[in-house]
């Protein structure tokens, strides 16, 4: 048997639910996840809650909320400008009168049918899904938490890292916990706070927002060299790396060869989660136009460790079917 990688439900079954919410959690859950992923954002009271940006303006109805409406404002966040409704800007008790919608719905239309169902979960609710659905399947239902824009939050005094670590709190001792972040810094600090596994995420291009604070030359490209993953692997158990890094590809679209980060990380004592898996053509490589399995199958045999996927029913099903043939 071959040894199973993780499958991580990308913000839960956000192919089939508006993502970052209980239903889309519970439904990846269902399908077989091992892990549901939450990305984590503060409320200006210090809870976090699971949101892909903190401007929240795409994904939840604050539009439609009068009362909101003079909050409406113009930010810098990463060197970006962002103008929109900031979760910093609203006490929790305020974000939950917004409900949930579909981030992008001119490609998840049959999405939309779900739009202003449900409410923002805070991470307490989402460890509290994951540990009765344990109970409840026996099995462990992971938890796999970002650190969203971590410098930003700690610039306006919601630093994120002390109130995930007390939130998570006891329960990290039964449930499976990866801590992940775009930022180096960040993931250097909690390695001085807590055991858990914590994983560099790693992007296609640029560099971590905390070295262009700093003043830090370093890039994404420069973290996925053999001294780079080996002075990650000073802090961290993990990579979470764009799986373009792994298998490029070309001006049309088609995948070239592999490189060699897997197995240089593997030699650096580093785990390689990839991402992001869909089963839109929009997403797919060339070589895979609808055939999301196909890409499944080609990075499995890279060896990896883990993926996410806004399918993780298509994630396990490929899965299993690939780690139970015998290669002894």
């Amino acid at each position: 048997m071959k040894k199973k990688p993780i499958i991580i439900a990308h913000r839960g079954a956000s192919g089939y639910r508006p993502e970052h919410t209980l239903a889309a959690y519970e439904l990846a859950i269902n399908f077989g996840a091992d892990y549901i992923e939450p990305d984590l954002v503060s409320t200006q009271d210090g809870v976090l809650i699971a949101r892909h940006e903190n401007e929240i303006s795409a994904t939840t109805d604050v539009a439609n909320h009068p009362e909101f409406a003079q909050r409406r404002t113009t930010k810098i966040i990463d060197g970006e400008s962002k103008t929109g409704w900031f979760t910093e800007d609203f006490t929790l008790a305020e974000i939950k009168t917004l409900c949930a919608k579909e981030r992008i719905p001119q490609l998840r239309q049959q999405n939309t049918i779900y739009d202003n169902l449900w409410e923002i979960p805070t991470l307490q609710e989402i460890i509290d899904l994951a540990k009765n659905y344990s109970i409840k399947l026996g099995r462990n239902i992971g938890i796999y938490p970002e650190t969203k824009h971590p410098t930003y939050f700690r610039s306006i005094n919601l630093a994120l890292e002390e109130p995930l670590l007390a939130t998570l709190g006891y329960q990290a001792e039964n449930t499976p916990i990866f801590i992940q972040s775009f930022e180096v810094s960040n993931l250097q600090y909690l390695a001085q706070k807590t055991h858990l596994p914590l994983v560099q995420l790693i992007n296609l291009t640029d560099q971590p927002f905390d070295c262009t604070v700093s003043g830090d030359i370093r890039t994404y490209t420069d973290l996925v060299t053999k001294s780079g993953l080996e002075e990650i692997a000073k802090y961290a158990q993990a990579i979470g790396i764009h799986k373009d890094i792994l298998v490029p590809r070309d001006s049309n679209n088609k995948l070239q060869t592999p490189t060699s980060v897997v197995h240089n990380a593997h030699t650096a004592g580093l785990q390689v989660h990839i991402w992001t898996f869909r089963n839109e053509d929009s997403f797919l490589p060339l070589d895979f136009q609808g055939n999301p399995q196909g890409e499944y199958e080609l990075f499995f045999s890279l060896r990896i460790d883990g993926v996410f996927s806004d399918f993780a029913d298509t994630a396990v099903i490929v899965r299993d079917r690939f780690t139970s043939v015998d290669i002894s």
